[in-house]
């Protein structure tokens, strides 16, 4: 398990399994030429995601709603911190959704930059994006994954209304360590409370997730004991992956563990009574979700 920041020097250099491929395969030029036509971001883009070339070149990308500038500055996000004051294109959810339709997913992954610009954090239009695809793609399953929304809950009940198959929401690390990593407006209980209050509010149908970092300093401890707070909030699937630096300016790695530690974390995770976890290095909260999904929650709703 991962050991305390105090136990290890920072590392100056990646590990070997830390390795990503270059971009192959035909799908990938008609991902970037299908996104670009929609004028569509994407957070493989924007987060610079090292699994991008993969996504891209198996035909699938997570796409970021609400523009590409965030409202926030977290210490371990690449994502531009910009205040948007309130401006929204309203052509987004038409946008994609035709861009879902055009690709013929089976599933997709939304997800957003945090608008605190927003009286309802951009609440209105991820509900409008869900229901567009819904409208024009019945059949293709959505996982959105949201910030907090300012922990409104009139906003999380507008998100919920619109009945995304999954709803994710980020609690990136252990307690100890939310106060650096995190925005000072997030927060590790804020964080568990909009997962819990998700589910109170579709009691059932609604299946949840939610992601964590490793490599910032935690603790074998603080690892479990965040699993157990995310299944006290009834979060149904995990994932866990290495936190990357993604420049100079945002915060150090302090520890890369191996792909035998992210097995064991998985296992422990699981005897938590998660219905499914991606874990490893390069796992990021949206990697493989379709299949994540598929083995972990669609046998239970045959």
């Amino acid at each position: 398990m991962a050991t305390s920041s105090a136990a290890v020097r920072p590392p100056r250099s990646l590990p070997e399994w830390i390795r990503t491929r270059p971009p192959a395969g035909p799908l990938y030029p008609e991902v970037r030429t299908l996104l670009a036509a929609h004028r569509l971001g994407t957070v493989c883009q924007e987060a610079r995601c090292p699994n991008l070339p993969e996504c891209w070149s198996a035909g699938t990308a997570t796409v970021m709603l609400l523009g590409t500038d965030c409202t926030r500055r977290c210490a371990f996000c690449a994502v531009n911190t910009h205040w948007s004051h309130g401006e929204v294109d309203l052509t987004e959810p038409a946008r994609v959704a035709e861009a879902v339709q055009a690709w013929g997913l089976r599933y997709i992954v939304l997800t957003q930059v945090c608008r605190d610009d927003l009286e309802d954090g951009g609440a209105s239009v991820l509900a409008a994006t869900v229901r567009s695809i819904r409208a024009r793609c019945p059949e293709t399953l959505v996982e959105l994954l949201i910030g907090d929304l300012a922990a409104r809950d009139a906003s999380l009940r507008t998100v919920v209304e619109a009945q995304p198959d999954v709803l994710a929401h980020n609690l990136e690390t252990v307690r100890r360590l939310t106060p650096m990593a995190r925005d000072h407006r997030a927060g590790y209980d804020q964080s568990l409370d909009v997962l819990r209050t998700a589910k109170r509010l579709a009691p059932g149908s609604l299946v949840t997730k939610s992601s964590v970092m490793l490599g910032l300093g935690e603790t074998g401890e603080e690892l479990a004991t965040a699993f157990d707070d995310l299944r006290g909030a009834d979060v149904d699937l995990l994932t866990l992956g290495q936190y990357l630096r993604p420049s100079a300016a945002h915060a150090p790695v302090q520890r890369y563990p191996t792909p035998q530690e992210f097995d064991q974390l998985r296992d422990l995770a699981l005897a938590r009574g998660f219905s499914g976890v991606e874990s490893g290095p390069l796992v990021r909260s949206s990697y493989r979700a379709e299949e994540l999904y598929r083995r972990a929650v669609a046998p239970r709703k045959a």
